[in-house]
Parts: structure tokens; sequence; C-alpha cells
């Protein structure tokens, strides 16, 4: 149904609310606002097929900036409001972007990009502005509320988070079609059971692919989304029971975070309106997905894709405790696991997971990067690496660039953090190489303990003796060492290229 259908059925249902203020945007608001944007955008001279980049926290109109664009048939870029300006500056030119939306919360970020960004036809700011921008309230206070004579489907073209190097676009061509004609939400009805009365949990910053596009999802489906403007464990548990939360996504980290409460904390709130937690962005340690099926029942769903759109994998509760461990089975493209030469592997043998007939995508501007997901058949890869077992299901080891090659042995460092986070004085945790003269690496870990007083020797060697105890000792850290907070991106994935660039840059060598 078109958002004007909705907003004319049921004017005052809340589309949106953010989570700790209360603001609540009706549906009402929500098509008159993304109207007047849209119609700004024309204003500009922006048409179908142009780009506008987005730098906001979890905003009130955040939402509605990127509605209007989606009807305007604009590609929009959502940025990490986490990096710094070179950063900025490098994928606001890359995307193209004619339009920059930002507030006056980044302008620490923004200000030195003032005379840089020469591509630009209008720089935006919301709550304030600065010498160079314009505010994008009074900009939109003139504008029409009525739909533009030439809506068409717009999309995202969000860039990686640059766990592992700098960060990239992931272009598609436009949908064609009419927008609106389409439900949005079909996916999540049939996969999650949502419905008019759903209402969804978003506790992750809406610059990141997942987040926006479910947010987006059931926000255009014509059902209720709750904003988390930052993540905090017991915030998000009250969340569900202020609001009466029926669907919900997370990351591992958050679930890690939550279980790692004090007990009476994360067990004071009602959350029986909860019917479907999904998950995903990271592989969840086994002991973690247990722990929060036992508390939250048999309602976890996970899922393992990219913003690359190449292919789903799915998995409910009841499947994955046939298969622990798993992420699931191909719902979308056909799955091919292949070793370094091409070829595919054998049944539990691991290789890189490969994606038949899920989508097509490119690296905006990289051509060689594009060239180097692909395998001489056509599938596409997101460069992990995993397996599948007899039922065809699905368990990822690691991303390929985190391997770490000691003595000739490839070992993969997912399942010792998998291992290390469950200790109880563990909070969170990063296991990469680092430089070995005989060896060439050797397995470190860096981690945030529970309670920063208990960091130290003893601490260590507690932590390696825990590791010798369940895993091969070829896996474990020869030491470790501690931070007070590792450099975990809000949406769970961890920049270890920051750590680990560190110690190779210490031994005199580049990675």
């Amino acid at each position: 149904m078109h958002l004007s259908e909705i907003a004319q059925q049921n004017p005052e249902k809340p589309a949106y609310i953010m989570a700790a203020s209360g603001e609540t945007v009706t549906y009402a608001a929500l098509e008159a606002g993304s109207n007047q944007i849209a119609n700004l955008f024309r204003s500009l001279g922006l048409h179908r097929g142009d780009h506008i980049a987005i730098l906001l926290e979890n905003h009130p109109l955040f939402l509605q900036i990127c509605v209007a664009a989606q009807r305007a048939g604009l590609y929009f870029t959502a940025i990490s409001y986490r990096l710094q300006s070179d950063e900025v500056e490098y994928i606001v030119k890359d995307c193209g972007a004619k339009v920059f939306i930002t507030s006056i919360d980044r302008r620490a970020v923004v200000e030195p990009l003032l005379d840089k960004l020469e591509g630009l036809e209008r720089f935006f700011m919301l709550d304030g502005v600065i010498a160079g921008c314009d505010a994008l309230e009074a900009a939109i206070e003139s504008q029409s509320t009525e739909v533009i004579a030439d809506e068409s489907i717009g999309t995202s073209m969000l860039y990686s988070s640059g766990t592992t190097g700098r960060p990239k676009g992931v272009y598609r061509a436009l949908p064609e079609g009419v927008w609106g004609a389409e439900d949005p939400s079909a996916m999540f009805q049939a996969l999650y059971g949502a419905g008019p009365d759903s209402i969804y949990l978003t506790p992750a910053p809406l610059y990141h692919a997942a987040p926006l596009a479910f947010t987006m999802g059931f926000l255009l489906g014509g059902m209720t989304c709750i904003v988390m403007e930052h993540f905090e464990a017991l915030a998000a548990l009250s969340a569900i029971e202020t609001y009466k939360v029926t669907h919900s996504q997370w990351v591992p980290t958050m679930f890690i975070r939550m279980l790692k409460l004090d007990e009476a904390d994360r067990t004071q709130f009602d959350l029986s309106s909860l019917k479907c937690a999904i998950h995903a962005a990271a592989p969840c340690p086994v002991p973690i997905k247990e722990q929060m099926i036992e508390w939250w029942g048999p309602i976890i769903y996970e899922y393992y894709a990219g913003s690359e759109g190449n292919g789903f994998v799915a998995i409910n509760s009841e499947e994955w405790l046939a298969h622990k461990g798993s992420v699931g089975r191909g719902l979308t493209a056909v799955l091919h696991i292949c070793d370094e030469s091409g070829e595919e592997v054998g049944v539990g043998e691991s290789g890189t997971i490969y994606f038949e007939g899920g989508g097509d995508f490119e690296y905006h501007n990289d051509a060689e990067k594009t060239a180097e997901s692909r395998h001489a058949k056509g599938w596409s890869t997101l460069g992990d690496v995993g397996y599948l077992d007899a039922d065809g299901y699905l368990y990822l080891t690691d991303r390929k660039s985190f391997m770490i090659i000691s003595g000739g042995v490839n070992i993969y460092p997912q399942e010792t953090e998998n291992l290390l986070v469950t200790h109880p004085k563990v909070m969170d945790v990063a296991v990469f190489g680092v430089p070995n003269d005989e060896f060439g690496e050797e397995v470190k870990a860096v981690v945030q303990p529970k309670d920063w007083s208990d960091a130290g020797p003893e601490l260590a060697e507690e932590l390696i003796e825990f590791c010798r105890d369940n895993i091969s000792h070829i896996k474990c850290p020869k030491s470790i060492d501690f931070e007070a907070e590792l450099p975990r991106h809000p949406t769970g994935k961890l920049y270890k290229r920051l750590l680990k660039d560190r110690y190779w840059a210490e031994h005199g060598k580049a990675i």
C-alpha cells in the first residue's frame, strides 16, 4: 500500500517513536514531511538516479529524509556518525552526492570539510547551522506537502563499515516500477509473522544497512517503529516493556551486554509482548544463543546476508537447536563452498562462501574489488569462510581477511573469540594475528574486562588456561592485552584492523 493511503486510513497512528524522548511522528506527519523533502530535492534540481549523503545520529528526521529520497528515485548514502572528517570526505566524494545533510551534533567532523566538497550543490544542517551550511528545517517549511508528480523507486547505496580496509560502496541498479506499488514488509510477514499491529524496535544506528532496511520495511508496511537514540542494555529491555514491542533486531554484542547485566536488573521487565527477535551482523557464540533462547523462548531468528544483497540465509530457533552454530539455509540463492582454486569442496569442509542467483551488485568505482568478489561461474562472495553440513545448513568460520597463518597452519580467530566472551570476567574480546619471527604470526587476544580492576597478568593467565581447557592449543592466544573498551561498531562489527595495525606497526611491518 502506498504511504499516502496508509496516512489517509490511519493518520494518527504512530509511524515511529523515538524511544528515549517519546517524540512521536504519525503517519500523517511522515507523509507530509517526506513529501516536503521530496519536493525540496526536486526544487534543487535532483532527478532520478542522483545521490544524496546523510551524516546523522538516530535523529527524528532521519527516516523522513530516507523516505523522501526513496520516493524521489534517488540514491541515498547514510554515513556512520563514528567516522572522522577524512573518511566522511572520501565517502561523500566517492558516491557523487549532490546534497549533503548533517546535524549540528556532527559539527566537529563536517566543519573541516566545508571547502573540500566541491561537487556538492547544497550543504544542509539540522538543529543549528555553521557558516557555509543552510538550515534544513527552514528549507523544508516552504515546500508543498503534495506528492511529487514523478515519484519512482530510489534505494540506498551504503558503504561497508571499513573493518578490513577502505569502505566500499555497494551499487545496485535502481528498481523499476511505481513507488508504493509493492509491500516492502512482505518478507517480514512471511519470515517473522509481522502484521498491521506489529511494533518493531531498532536498537542500532539507522545508517547501517540492516537496521535501515528493516526499519524502512516495517515503516512503509504501515507498522509502528521504536527507534533507540543509542543502545544501552537496560534501556533496550525497558523499551520492549514500555512500547509493547513485538519484533526487534539485534547483534550478538547486544545479547552479550544484556546477559551480563545483574540478574535482578535484566529480569525486572515484562517482555511477554516480544514475538520475534532477529539477529545478524556477526556470528553468535553458541552458549550465548542458548542462553537467549532459554531466556526469551524459541523466538530467536537469525540470518546471514550483506549490504550487497546477493543472498539471504535464515534459521529459526527450532532449526538452530537441531543445528547449533548454523546461520541457516539459503532462501534467495544457492550456496557453494569453494577452495582457493575455485573448486567446490565436500560437506563439512571449509572454504569461501559463494552465492548463486541471489542478486547482482558492484562496488562503486572499484572494478578490481568487484572482480575479486566473483567466481569464474559468475557467483559472488562477501569474503566470508564457512562450510555446509549434510542438511545444507551453513556455518560461518570467519572472514577470510582475519585468518591467522602460524607456522603454515590456518587459524580462524572467531572460535577463540566466541569462547573467551563466555568467560564471566570478559565483556568483549578481539583475537588476531601478530608478528612472530619464527612462525610468521601468533595468536593475540585483546580483552575488555567486565571489571577493569581485574585487568593484569593473573587474569591473562586465567583466560589462556580457559582457552587451553576448551579448544585446540594452536588456536589459543599466546598472550593477552587489556583495553578499557574495544573499537566496536554500534552494529556489532569489530574494527579489528585498528587493533591489528598497532601491533604490526610496532614491529616495523605493514600488513
